[in-house]
């Protein structure tokens, strides 16, 4: 028993799984703050370009 669990803690298959699991928990946690600022159409990055086009239309009509 006592050299099963010495071949256990020299055992290292595990760790490049438990890497690929964190990498994966960061990447959803990146995608869900992404379509939370993408989401939301009056302060999000949706807002910001209709707010720039308004914009830029304005100046083009205006002459401003």
């Amino acid at each position: 028993m006592l050299s099963f669990l010495r071949s256990l803690r020299r055992d290292d298959r595990g760790v490049s799984s438990m890497e690929y699991a964190v990498l994966a928990g960061i990447i959803v946690i990146a995608v869900v703050a992404a379509g939370t600022v993408l989401k939301d159409t009056t302060t999000g990055i949706p807002g910001l370009f209709t707010k720039l086009l308004d914009t830029v239309n304005t100046a083009a009509t205006t002459g401003k």
